[in-house]
């Protein structure tokens, strides 16, 4: 557990490094770190669904070139 003493230095180290961060900078790392609502909401079923079906339509496409 922190003591009062590591909290506060922790705290006024986030603090100095959002204010010297641009906005800009801050903006984009929030947004590669966040995942997609489909993700957060559903986990990884919409993401093997989708690989399925892209499979499937590889398939398809594979065999109606061959015609």
């Amino acid at each position: 557990m922190m003591s009062f003493k590591d909290w506060i230095s922790y705290l006024l180290q986030k603090m100095m490094w959002y204010m010297e961060t641009p906005r800009s900078e801050r903006k984009s790392i929030k947004a590669s770190n966040r995942e997609a609502w489909s993700v957060r909401w559903f986990g990884m079923i919409p993401f093997s669904m989708k690989m399925y079906v892209d499979k499937q339509r590889s398939r398809i496409r594979g065999r109606l070139s061959e015609k």
